[in-house]
């Protein structure tokens, strides 16, 4: 327990301090996009099967001259039917002491093992651990550094192309980050039948039972589920990895991004569990229960699934005014909570003929508004795709101030320092040095 909060309280703690520009975070961001990119083209190929025709002839051209009949049989060999020959031939026969072995294998006697003595083995890892793209904090500097080689400009650590390759995500709520995976259910009745499970960040465990929801099956969102989910019901949609079986990781952010808010509109709503419809799942049959207060009201799982708002535009005059202003401000969201308990028919006259009884539906609700705190800003590189693990393509600022270091050198120089007041202030220098060469620009124009 005290091995986990320390990983959780030190993952906000500030980086080495770095002299030099060729391990510097934008170095490594550089390097990490150039070696993404490398990869996706590598996949593409792979998948066009561009390798397997790569060493391919067919044969000389007409402006390298005539070719005698005699060679005909070398053209065709070098061709394309040479390359299906090898395909017929076939497969080479095991060593001779290979086969040697295995006799001997077989014939020896196995050795008897003791039933008593246990056999150890270490439990295996989920194959859901840490298949989170997890942002690192943005190394920001107060005091710029100035590199030996005279020709750079000081670093403060804001990336170089911040306005034309980067989008922001804010507010980002507090939370605990998780993946929600979506099974192909055996009854296949979307927001009926348990088809959805949380499974946490690192070591991908399940945070909660398995619940139904609206999400299409072999679905993966990278989510943060609220701190007070169970008042709210609400999960926090980060980014999409996978919808409908339909791998989206590879596209770009700005794309994955309208891809996610398009088809999570797209969503049917459901009004939210009564104690009737989580009563009926325990137990397989449905019970009238007294009616519940609002105030008092329970989520027995999530039922919301809220995109986080994403901006496009950072410029350094949208990030001081628009941007950096929501990062710090509080989201409200409206929710729906039952009032009473489902209405119950007279006669069964009363219902249609063409619709069955249905408690999550035949029931009063009230629309209340949640506040949903903020815990900072998140930046992406535009051109970069979903990858697992810490990467410098995602950069976390956030609102708290840093309050652990490692040691003693890197604790920063103001300890109650917000990493958010500070890029603030990084912004703000940037955009004030444009307008003041803006102005001397505009006057020795005039």
């Amino acid at each position: 327990m005290l091995a986990h909060a320390d990983r959780k309280a030190s993952y906000k703690v500030p980086p080495t301090v770095v002299t030099d520009r060729l391990v510097s975070q934008e170095a490594r961001r550089i390097k990490a996009l150039e070696e993404q990119k490398r990869r996706r083209a590598q996949k593409f190929d792979t998948a066009r099967n561009l390798d397997a025709f790569a060493d391919l002839s067919l044969g000389l051209s007409d402006d390298e001259g005539d070719v005698d009949a005699d060679d005909e049989s070398v053209i065709i060999r070098e061709g394309i039917a040479g390359y299906a020959s090898l395909a017929k031939q076939p497969a080479t026969l095991e060593p001779p002491q290979e086969q040697e072995q295995q006799m001997e294998d077989i014939t020896q006697p196995k050795k008897k093992r003791n039933k008593n003595k246990r056999k150890r083995t270490k439990a295996k890892p989920s194959k859901w651990a840490d298949k989170c793209m997890y942002a690192e904090l943005l190394e920001m500097k107060e005091d710029p550094n100035v590199w030996g080689d005279g020709k750079s400009e000081p670093d403060d650590g804001l990336p170089s192309d911040m306005e034309q390759g980067w989008v922001a995500v804010a507010p980002v709520p507090i939370g605990k980050r998780c993946l929600a995976v979506t099974h192909q259910s055996a009854a296949g009745v979307i927001g009926i039948s348990p088809n959805t499970t949380l499974r946490s960040r690192l070591l991908g465990k399940m945070l909660l039972p398995r619940f139904p929801s609206s999400l299409p099956p072999l679905t993966i969102l990278d989510c943060i589920l609220d701190t007070n989910w169970e008042k709210n019901g609400i999960v926090h949609v980060l980014d999409v990895i996978k919808w409908k079986g339909q791998d989206v990781a590879d596209c770009e952010t700005p794309f994955r991004l309208w891809w996610r808010d398009t088809r999570l509109a797209e969503l049917p709503k459901f009004s939210p569990p009564s104690s009737v419809f989580h009563f009926s799942l325990a137990n397989d049959q449905a019970q009238a229960q007294p009616a519940q207060q609002p105030d008092s009201y329970r989520f027995p799982y999530p039922t919301s699934f809220i995109p986080i708002p994403y901006h496009s535009d950072t410029t350094w005059r949208t990030l001081f005014s628009s941007i950096i202003p929501l990062a710090r401000s509080t989201r409200e969201i409206s929710v729906e909570i039952p009032t009473s308990a489902p209405f119950q028919p007279s006669s069964p006259a009363a219902m249609s003929i063409d619709t069955a009884y249905n408690p999550i539906e035949l029931r009063s609700s009230k629309t209340v508004t949640s506040q949903i705190p903020s815990d900072g800003l998140l930046l992406y590189v535009a051109q970069a795709s979903y990858e697992e693990g810490t990467s410098p393509l995602s950069c976390w600022v956030p609102i708290q101030p840093i309050t652990g270091s490692r040691n003693q050198e890197e604790a920063p120089t103001t300890p109650n320092a917000s990493p958010l007041d500070l890029f603030q202030r990084l912004v703000y220098r940037r955009l004030s040095k444009r307008t003041v060469d803006g102005m001397i620009n505009d006057g020795m124009e005039m």
